[in-house]
């Protein structure tokens, strides 16, 4: 009798557990407006009960949108590891069946534009509308959200694999969600630039600046001047090898990046941060000397010769190249920092380069500086620095990329005691990076005038991925809240709860956050390693 009261105390327990276990796991996934999305979506609705994820589901596309198979088949990849399940994509004529999760092409919802989406859950199925491929990847990024963190996990894990039902309706407040990745002051690999991608892509970024030379190295081949890798990229902030992109890899980064929607914007900062270029081309330099190349951290030293013509010729090639091997509309010419360039030969220089963008079917972007020129409207000013040459860009018509350092910089530290970063933009805690509104910061700037926001990453003091995710993590969700939600929808006391949600999920891809005291964060112990 003792024992089968032992046992049957045990049943009970086991019961109890599980029966706690399923209720914990129902609770999670029973109110999707109570889902720690980021960014914030416009409009969630939640309903009874909840979609659960089996092995039998079904990814399902029309037959009359092929274009989809691409993105159907990301989604299948992103669920296959940790579910175990090896999902494929059917591709039908049928009408969707139950026990599907379906993307769909429609024009029937107004408001979604190019990047929006709407989310129908029910226990029968999840239907994912949109009027483009891109607003289908987009929506692919909250399902992620929706589901348990586990979800990011290469190894299989436990279910139940739930989205609460409801409907989410969602679309961007900004066209440009950026962040930049500067690989000249130290290069970083075609894999790291991969895993850059991947990250800002999961929270509906859709540019990529690529900060490809400066006075310590020249990181992209150029055919017609081979010594710009063959010298310009041998080096890097405190010595080292560098390194550079081919061709080649650096179409494949295009590539890459294209297919999670995301534009590369490439980088050649000119006239002043090119000493790298100055050291590899002679006649460059007023002498035809070579100038030495250079690993320390100074700027605003080095400058092309202006009223040379064969700056030009050199521009013409380069720019041709780059134009070639990016179908993005944007090259990104810097013309920050030039303080050893008259301003009468600056003017004239910048009005030239943005001619030579256009004559290759770009448009140009450069750095506020730039708006001391004649800008056309088709080009972009970037405020980083002077909000008077921001507003001096929006009088002459052009759009602004909204880069306050003091607010949007990656690379400021933290606070004092943080070891990676620099500070002399100030110290941005992850509550300071968010409360901001590039609509309402500037007098003079309003909504219309902006193109979007992008947070750039400085690497003077960055060697690799691992250094540069804790300078990106925490913060990168929140610029990406403020590219896509409107200021009228955010706040950081809501939000912090929202991004201390996100723990489990940074732990389980292996992000090196920093752990800001400034936010609560959420970590169980659920996750098979």
């Amino acid at each position: 009798m003792k024992t089968t009261l032992s046992g049957f105390t045990a049943i009970l327990k086991s019961l109890f557990l599980m029966l706690a276990f399923s209720a914990a796991t129902t609770t999670m996934a029973t109110d999707l407006a109570k889902s720690a999305l980021i960014p914030k979506p416009v409009s969630v609705k939640s309903a009874a009960g909840f979609f659960e994820i089996k092995s039998s589901t079904v990814i399902q596309i029309s037959d009359q949108h092929p274009e989809l198979v691409p993105v159907a088949q990301y989604l299948a990849n992103q669920l296959n590891p940790a579910t175990g399940y090896n999902f494929s994509v059917k591709v039908s004529a049928e009408a969707p069946v139950a026990d599907a999760i379906l993307l769909e092409i429609t024009d029937t919802i107004g408001k979604l534009g190019q990047e929006g989406y709407q989310l129908h859950i029910t226990k029968e199925m999840a239907r994912i509308s949109a009027n483009t491929p891109e607003g289908i990847f987009r929506a692919i990024q909250t399902v992620r959200q929706l589901l348990p963190a586990s979800i990011e996990s290469n190894k299989q894990q436990k279910g139940p694999w739930n989205m609460a039902a409801g409907t989410i309706t969602d679309y961007p407040s900004y066209t440009y969600r950026g962040a930049m990745l500067d690989v000249a002051r130290h290069f970083f690999g075609v894999e790291d630039v991969k895993r850059f991608i991947d990250l800002i892509a999961m929270y509906k970024m859709n540019v990529l600046h690529l900060h490809l030379a400066d006075d310590q190295g020249w990181r992209i081949e150029i055919k017609s001047w081979p010594a710009l890798t063959e010298i310009g990229s041998t080096t890097q902030v405190g010595g080292g090898k560098g390194g550079y992109y081919t061709q080649e890899e650096y179409k494949g980064l295009v590539q890459y990046a294209a297919d999670r929607f995301i534009t590369i914007v490439p980088e050649i900062d000119m006239p002043g941060h090119t000493n790298a270029a100055l050291a590899s081309i002679p006649e460059l330099n007023p002498d035809n000397i070579p100038t030495k190349l250079y690993t320390g951290m100074k700027v605003g030293f080095s400058t092309l010769q202006t009223n040379k013509e064969f700056t030009y010729q050199f521009l013409n090639d380069l720019f041709r190249e780059l134009a070639a091997l990016t179908p993005g509309p944007y090259l990104h010419v810097g013309g920050d920092e030039s303080h050893v360039t008259k301003k009468e030969d600056y003017i004239p220089f910048i009005e030239r380069v943005q001619e030579i963008v256009n004559a290759n079917g770009k448009q140009m972007i450069g750095w506020d500086e730039t708006t001391q020129s004649a800008l056309k409207p088709s080009s972009v000013a970037q405020y980083w620095s002077k909000a008077e040459n921001a507003t001096r860009g929006v009088e002459k018509g052009v759009k602004i990329i909204m880069s306050p350092a003091a607010k949007a910089y990656l690379d400021m530290k933290y606070h004092p005691k943080t070891k990676l970063g620099l500070h002399w933009a100030g110290y941005i805690e992850v509550d300071a990076g968010y409360k901001w509104d590039p609509a309402t910061l500037v007098p003079g700037i309003k909504k219309e005038n902006i193109l979007g926001i992008e947070a750039p990453l400085w690497s003077e003091t960055v060697t690799n991925i691992r250094e540069i995710e804790s300078l990106l993590f925490p913060r990168l969700p929140g610029y990406a809240e403020i590219g896509w939600t409107t200021g009228s929808q955010r706040s950081w006391e809501e939000y912090k709860h929202r991004l201390g949600e996100q723990a489990e999920r940074f732990k389980i891809m292996g992000i090196n956050y920093y752990p800001s005291v400034k936010v609560p964060w959420k970590t169980t112990k659920q996750v098979q390693h």
